[in-house]
C-alpha cells in the first residue's frame, strides 16, 4: 500500500466544503493555514506539490449574496470570476510565510482532448515545477461551458496527475474512504482500505454527491480513481475537514488506497505508443544515440520529415536505415519542422520567424 511519504509527486484535490464556510460564505482560513504547513513540510523532502482547488464559485456566492442553490450558468461565471482572485490570494498568503511561490493555472476539459493544448499545460506545469513553485490549478468556471467542463475537480485532479506523472493523488473528502455504502445513512457499511481493482461491484455501490456545496460524489472519486491509476498513480481518499489533514494521513488517519496498475514513466510509454502516427521523423546516427541514453529529440539531429501533421501529434521516429526507434508527439507541425530540421535550436526563432521550443520532441513525450 502506498504512503504519502514515499510520494515523489503529489496532487492534493481540495474540494469548496472544505475552504469555505457554507452558512457564511467565507474562507476557512485557520484550515487553510494548516493545509499550507503541510505542503511545506512535503516540499522540504524534495516532493513536487501541485494542488488542484476548488472554491471560486463558492467564495464568489459568498461576496455576491447569491443563495445556496443551483445557479444558472452566467451567474456562475460571474461569482466564479469574482471568487478566483479571492481564491489565488488566498493560497498566495497563506504559503508566502514558507518561503514557497504560487501561480494560478485555470484549465477546461479542451486543455486535455485537445493535444496541442495537452502539450502546452504539460510543458508550463513542468517549467513551474521545475522552478520549485506550486501551482494552484482549477477548472475554468469563468469561460467553461457545459460542453467543455470537467464538472468536477477530483476528475480534473485525476487528469491533472496524468499530465504531470504523479506518482500519489490524495482527494480531500468529507469522507474518510470508500465504503459499501454511504456511512451517514448506513452504520453497517463495509470500508475498504486498500481496492487493488475497480470491479462493476465497487462501482454499484458508489453514491452520489453528499455536499451542498461540492459537485463530486462517490461515483465521480472512482472515475478519477479509474483516471489516476492507470496512468500509474496510487490514490487516496481522505477525510479532508480537520486541520493539518495531510499529516494525519501520513500518521495513520483512515483512507481509502487505490492501486496503481503501472508506474507513471511505463504508463505514459504505453499509452503513446498506441496511438497512429500522423508522420515520421527520421533522425542520424548521433541522435539515435543520444536518444538512447535518454535525451530529447533535437532539430539538429532530424534528417528527414514525412507526413503531415500538427503539433501534439504522434510521429514515428525512425534511424537513416528507417528502422522504427519508436514514436513521440511533436511539438512542431511538419511545415515547421520541415523548415527546422538540422538547424540548431538557436536558429528557430530566425527561421520560424517566432520563437519556438528547444526540442522537437521532448523525452517525456517519448517512447523508444
Amino acid at each position: 500500500m502506498a504512503t504519502l511519504g514515499d510520494a515523489r509527486r503529489l496532487v492534493v484535490k481540495i474540494g469548496s466544503a472544505l475552504l469555505v464556510d457554507k452558512a457564511k460564505g467565507t474562507l476557512r482560513r485557520h484550515w487553510l493555514e494548516s493545509l499550507a504547513e503541510d505542503v511545506a513540510r512535503i516540499k522540504t523532502r524534495g516532493t513536487d506539490v501541485i494542488l488542484v482547488s476548488s472554491g471560486s464559485i463558492a467564495l464568489g456566492r459568498g461576496v455576491l449574496g447569491l443563495p445556496q442553490t443551483v445557479l444558472p450558468l452566467e451567474q456562475s461565471q460571474a461569482a466564479a470570476a469574482v471568487g478566483q482572485i479571492r481564491l489565488a490570494r488566498a493560497y498566495e498568503e497563506v504559503l508566502d510565510p514558507h518561503g514557497l511561490t504560487t501561480a494560478q493555472v485555470l484549465v477546461t476539459l479542451e486543455d486535455s482532448t485537445d493535444r496541442r493544448r495537452y502539450l502546452n499545460s504539460r510543458a508550463t506545469l513542468e517549467t513551474l515545477i521545475g522552478f520549485g513553485v506550486i501551482p494552484i490549478v482549477n477548472e475554468n468556471d469563468t469561460v467553461a461551458t457545459d460542453e467543455i467542463r470537467y464538472g468536477d475537480n477530483d476528475r480534473l485532479a485525476a487528469q491533472v496527475a496524468a499530465t504531470v506523472g504523479a506518482d500519489q493523488l490524495v482527494l480531500l473528502s468529507d469522507v474518510d474512504g470508500f465504503y459499501s455504502a454511504n456511512p451517514h445513512v448506513d452504520p453497517t457499511a463495509e470500508f475498504f482500505p486498500v481496492l487493488d481493482v475497480i470491479t462493476p461491484e465497487i462501482e454499484a455501490m458508489a453514491g452520489d454527491a453528499g455536499s451542498g456545496l461540492s459537485k463530486g460524489g462517490m461515483k465521480t472519486k472512482l472515475m478519477a480513481a479509474k483516471t489516476a491509476t492507470a496512468s500509474g498513480c496510487a490514490m487516496a481518499i481522505t477525510e479532508g475537514s480537520r486541520l493539518n489533514p495531510l499529516k494525519a494521513l501520513e500518521d495513520g488517519a483512515r483512507a481509502t488506497w487505490f492501486t496503481p496498475q503501472l508506474d507513471p514513466h511505463a504508463a505514459r510509454k504505453r499509452w503513446i505508443l498506441a496511438m497512429k502516427p500522423h508522420g515520421a521523423l527520421t533522425i542520424d546516427d548521433g541522435a539515435v544515440r543520444a536518444l538512447e541514453r535518454g535525451t530529447s529529440l533535437l532539430p539538429p539531429g532530424i534528417v528527414n520529415v514525412a507526413g503531415s501533421f500538427g503539433r501534439g501529434d504522434p510521429v514515428t521516429i525512425k534511424d537513416v536505415k528507417g528502422r522504427e526507434l519508436g514514436m513521440g508527439l511533436t511539438r512542431y507541425t511538419a511545415s515547421e519542422a520541415q523548415a527546422i530540421k538540422g538547424h540548431n535550436s538557436a536558429e528557430i526563432e530566425e527561421i520560424l520567424g517566432y520563437p519556438g521550443r528547444a526540442v522537437v520532441i521532448h523525452r517525456d513525450d517519448m517512447a523508444i
